[in-house]
This record gives structure tokens, C-alpha cells and sequence, in this order.
């Protein structure tokens, strides 16, 4: 087939690698000159004047990313050497908190239950029932229940020390409106699943090292098309397949943002036909409607600065960051460090000097602010009312990305699982 991807992020290299593989002819447009979307690097100044490659957002994965990692090894990227492996770790400064040995699982989860730091033998013991009762109900639950409601037997300290930052951190929204469907998905891939799947993955590069640019690379070497800076407004049916800039095409995958998504579809109903009008509205509908949620990163320096770990749990309460990673254990320059803050709300400048205030307070450090992201539509908001569009629009027309149908939250291995999931499905070339 002669396949077009619209959209150059993480989900449509993932789309286009993969359509390449089973043997299509594929066209990649991408409206912006940088690979990568919303997972990619962006160039910045220390404080001393020395030029410092940061990245759009902090991003991490874990062993449970298993098509992630495979396409990374793809394209010939050595996880090994690219990413830090550790055993999940969610302890915060003074050393209280969960910390998983390196042992087989579940055998890791258990024996980090059983020596939380920290925690009473009420707290363990609550958490223990409540893993054992996920369990034996395979995971599962009614899907209207929310993660609070989930865990509302869980005591304070493990509500506050485990359940709030890895519900916020992995769905970016509160426990009181996530979806325990989703939670529990993650859990039971990442605590309680196979051989290294809780492990935390740090990327020792920036994330446009660490894929798009390989994969733009992997692409051009296999001849397919990369179209940068090349907007894509709208699609006309032809006899058998559809327009794009100018070209026909036997098939389509929109591998854009779900706004940009449903705005392109908006543009060309006029250009279709009743049947496929009426696909396309319904689903444009259903990713117009997608809530969404922010997440902040601002990065700041101190010279000699240095955290007991890469990364670090920070207590609610006294700053609106979740998490800090030491960025000078992970490649780049001593000193440098990015607080995250999922499901943040509050102005660029109010959070930049929130972080800067927590890292004094709780880290004991006079930091200097390098850059501060925000990605206001960061990820979808996983509610438990939460409708996501399918992955196929309408007759040659299909759509990848996070925030598609499936069982992952807004994540990378959400976004290339859906690609795989779309390219190798038994009705594509239909």
C-alpha cells in the first residue's frame, strides 16, 4: 500500500517504522521541523552561559514498556546504554518511602511492602490486602470506580507516600478523578508483572537522541518519504484512498494530536461523501471532547549540586512537585535538575518559583531557574467516564496516538503501542 502518516511524533515513527516493516510504501508529514511532538529536545542557557540540551518535558519509562523497547532496538538504539535501569524507587529526601529490591517478581513488591521506610506495620499490612484483593479479582473493577475509591481502605501514609504520586505521576490527574481501570492496568504490568517490569528506565540522553531522530534516520535509509514543515489542513477521498498535500494515498493514519486530529477531519467533511461524513464526524466528536490535563518541568541549577539518586519523591504539602531527577546522573551537567508537576494548574512563573521555594525546603539547595515547561494539553484526562475514539475512523482512514482507544494512560508506550496495534491489525489494508 502507499500509506500516509500525518504527524511525527513518538506514535507516528512508530506507524511509519512499522508500516515499513510489513512492506508499505510510506509518506511522513510533520508540521513542525523537529521530530518528536511532545517527547522531544529543546536548547537552553545555564546560568554561567554554557548552552545545556533539555528536553520538552521530562519523560521516564519502566521495564513494562516492552514495545517501546523493542522499537527502539529496532531502529538500533541500546536501551542498555541509553536509559538507566534501576529498581523502582519512590523514597522521598529523608529516606521514607518504597523502595523495591532487585528481586524476581513479585517477590520485589513484597519484599519493598514489607521494608517501606517509614511505614507502620498498619500501613504495610493494608497495602498487602489491597495488592492481594487486586490479585484475585485479576486486576479488575467496575468502571466507573475512581483510584480513591479503589484504595479507600489504604491508611494516609500509603495514600499519601504511594497510591497519590503514582496515580498523578503515570494518569497525571488526582485520585479523587482517575480511573482505577487504568490504574490497576499499570500496576498490574509494572508492580506485579514480569521479569524487570517495575524497573524505572532514565534516559541517560535526550529523548530526541534517544528516538525520533534515529527513527527519521532508519526511515530515509528504507526510502520512505519525510515531508518536515509540511501541514497537513485537510484530506479529499479519491476512487480507492485519499488526497494528502496534493498526493493519493491507499490509506491514512493520523498520528497527531487528538485536537489536531479532529480539526483536520472538520476541514475535509465537506470534501466527503455521506458515509464517510458521518464516520468522520462522529469521531472528530469523540477526540474534540477528550478533557486535558497539564504537566509542568522546570529546570534549575545549582553549581555541585548532587541528589542521593536520579530521582526523588518530594512530600505533598510543601510544593506542587511530584518528583526530582538529577539530570548530572543522567548525562548531563552537574548541577542541573528538573522538578515535574503532573497535573499542574497555575501560571509558568507561579510554579517556577513554587519548585525553586520546595527545592530550598526540602532539598536544602539555593537553585537558579534554567527553563520552565509547560504542556498545557500534556495528556488526556483518564476519568473513569473517560470515551476515547477508536483507532479506526472510516474506509482507509485509521488514527494512533495516546490518547486512542486502549488500555494504557497517556504514556510512550501508549502512543507506539497504538501504532503497532493499528499497522498490524487484520483490517487495515481493508
Amino acid at each position: 500500500m502507499k500509506l500516509a502518516v500525518v504527524g511525527a511524533g513518538w506514535s507516528g515513527l512508530a506507524a511509519a517504522i512499522t508500516a515499513v516493516q510489513v512492506g508499505h510504501r510510506v509518506t511522513l508529514f510533520e508540521a513542525a521541523r523537529e521530530f518528536g511532538g511532545r517527547a522531544r529536545q529543546l536548547q537552553a542557557v545555564l546560568p554561567d552561559g554554557r548552552h545545556v540540551t533539555l528536553d520538552n518535558g521530562q519523560h521516564i519509562l519502566i521495564g513494562a514498556y516492552r514495545q517501546t523497547l523493542e522499537m527502539l532496538k529496532l531502529v538500533g538504539i541500546d536501551p542498555e546504554s541509553s536509559l538507566l535501569r534501576q529498581p523502582l524507587c519512590l523514597q522521598f529526601p529523608d529516606g521514607r518511602g518504597l523502595a523495591l529490591p532487585d528481586w524476581p517478581a513479585p517477590w520485589n513488591a513484597l519484599g519493598g511492602i514489607l521494608g517501606a521506610a517509614g511505614w507502620s506495620a498498619s500501613d504495610k499490612w493494608s497495602l498487602l490486602l489491597m495488592a492481594l484483593r487486586w490479585r484475585l479479582t485479576g486486576f479488575t473493577c467496575s468502571p466507573q470506580t475512581t483510584v480513591a475509591q479503589l484504595c479507600a481502605r489504604a491508611t494516609p501514609r500509603v495514600l499519601q507516600d504511594l497510591i497519590t504520586p503514582l496515580c498523578v505521576s503515570a494518569l497525571n490527574i488526582e485520585v479523587d478523578a482517575a480511573s482505577a481501570t487504568v490504574f490497576l492496568r499499570v500496576l498490574r504490568d509494572s508492580l506485579f508483572g514480569g521479569p524487570g517490569g517495575s524497573d524505572l528506565l532514565l534516559p541517560r540522553v535526550d529523548l530526541s537522541t534517544l528516538f525520533p531522530h534515529t527513527a527519521a534516520a532508519w526511515l530515509r535509509e528504507r526510502s520512505a518519504q519525510i515531508e518536515a514543515a509540511r501541514r497537513v489542513q485537510q484530506l479529499v477521498p479519491v476512487a480507492g484512498g485519499w488526497q494528502v498535500q496534493g498526493q493519493r494515498f491507499d490509506a491514512v493514519v493520523l498520528a497527531t494530536p487528538a485536537a489536531d486530529a479532529a480539526r483536520i477531519l472538520q476541514a475535509s467533511l465537506e470534501q466527503m461523501d455521506q458515509q464517510h461524513s458521518a464516520a468522520a464526524r462522529h469521531w472528530s466528536s469523540m477526540a474534540a471532547a477528550l478533557q486535558h490535563t497539564a504537566i509542568c518541568t522546570v529546570y534549575t541549577y545549582q553549581s555541585g549540586a548532587r541528589l542521593a539518586r536520579p530521582m526523588i519523591g518530594l512530600q505533598s504539602g510543601s510544593g506542587p512537585a511530584q518528583f526530582v531527577f538529577d539530570r548530572g546522573q543522567l548525562g548531563g551537567p552537574p548541577g542541573l535538575l528538573a522538578f515535574v508537576v503532573s497535573a499542574s494548574s497555575g501560571e509558568r512563573e507561579e510554579l517556577q518559583a513554587a519548585c525553586l521555594s520546595q527545592g530550598k525546603s526540602q532539598l536544602g539547595l539555593e537553585l537558579h531557574p534554567v527553563q520552565t515547561v509547560v504542556e498545557k494539553r500534556a495528556t488526556f484526562a483518564c476519568t473513569p467516564d473517560t470515551r476515547r475514539p477508536p483507532k479506526h475512523i472510516t474506509a482507509g482512514l485509521w488514527a494512533c496516538g495516546d490518547y486512542v482507544e486502549g488500555p494504557y494512560p497517556a504514556t510512550l508506550e501508549g502512543a507506539i503501542g497504538s501504532a503497532v496495534e493499528v499497522i498490524r491489525s487484520s483490517g487495515f489494508a481493508s
